[in-house]
C-alpha cells in the first residue's frame, strides 16, 4: 500500500522553489547594470 505524499508538503516545496526562484531573479535583476533607468524629476519651481 503506496501512500500518497500530503497536500501539505506539496505545497510547501512549491512555496519553497517559488521563494528561492524569486531571490535568485531579483539577485540577477539587481545585478544587471546595462538596463536603462528611468529618473522621473520634478518640475522646480521658479525662485527669485
Amino acid at each position: 500500500m503506496k501512500r500518497q505524499p500530503d497536500l501539505l508538503w506539496i505545497l510547501v516545496i512549491l512555496f519553497g522553489l517559488g521563494v528561492v526562484t524569486t531571490g535568485y531573479a531579483q539577485s540577477l535583476w539587481a545585478n544587471k547594470t546595462d538596463a536603462p533607468i528611468e529618473i522621473a524629476q520634478q518640475p522646480q519651481p521658479f525662485k527669485r
